[in-house]
């Protein structure tokens, strides 16, 4: 990467340092000055708010040369079965809606905020999340009619599948968010809150190993191949 590319360029600080602060505020439910503490004592001394500036500045571009480089292999998947989901999210007192697509292993591929979760706000997410990710085969929604409503917009009625349990991986992928939420003590703003949710999700599926399905030494490859992965971001 030449000079003149290089995001670091301006900053004291290692890529190195920075990469982990990222990485322990996005991945752990950690508050910023909780990443503060942790990285005192391991002898880096910075204040909160500049986790707060790394995090926001680098943040996104992590999350974006990761998504780009799985997009090209979710995209090739033949048997694709996306699980959508609408969550509801309290900003300054007021119901604000964070949607999820998630496939058929639990990999969350898309996450967009709305004010209202009617037809044109399903219409505005899935179309999104088909933009960039493709087609899906099958669509697995809850019983909320404005997933119907968009999906005959688009032509994609006869793929959707609803039922009653169908749906617990995509209302189970909320769980990690929720916990890194309640760290958080909430969102203020709208745009903080898609940024967030968008960043978390693409992190969270790079070092989600599925670790109560495989064998401790497979887990320990692909967690030391995903760590090796993410110290490599922006190199």
């Amino acid at each position: 990467m030449s000079r003149s590319a290089n995001p670091f360029r301006y900053f004291d600080s290692s890529p190195e340092v920075i990469r982990l602060v990222v990485m322990m505020y996005i991945k752990y439910p950690l508050s910023l000055r909780n990443v503060e503490d942790l990285l005192f004592e391991r002898g880096i001394d910075i204040c909160h708010e500049t986790v707060r500036l790394w995090w926001n500045r680098f943040g996104p571009m992590f999350a974006a040369e990761i998504r780009k480089r799985r997009v090209d292999r979710i995209r090739a998947h033949t048997h694709r079965r996306w699980h959508l989901d609408e969550d509801y999210v309290k900003i300054n007192g007021e119901m604000r809606y964070l949607w999820r697509a998630v496939d058929h292993e639990g990999e969350v591929l898309e996450s967009y905020v709305t004010k209202t979760r009617d037809k044109a706000a399903a219409l505005a997410f899935m179309t999104r999340s088909m933009k960039r990710h493709g087609q899906p085969q099958a669509v697995v929604t809850d019983a909320l009619r404005s997933y119907g409503a968009a999906m005959k917009e688009i032509g994609n009625a006869d793929r959707q599948e609803v039922g009653r349990w169908l749906n617990n991986r995509a209302e189970n992928s909320h769980q990690p968010f929720r916990r890194r939420e309640r760290a958080m003590e909430r969102f203020r703003r709208m745009k903080t809150l898609q940024k967030f949710a968008a960043v978390h999700g693409t992190v969270h599926n790079h070092f989600n190993q599925e670790r109560h399905l495989i064998s401790r030494d497979l887990y320990r490859e692909r967690r030391s191949a995903a760590l090796a992965e993410w110290r490599t971001v922006m190199g």
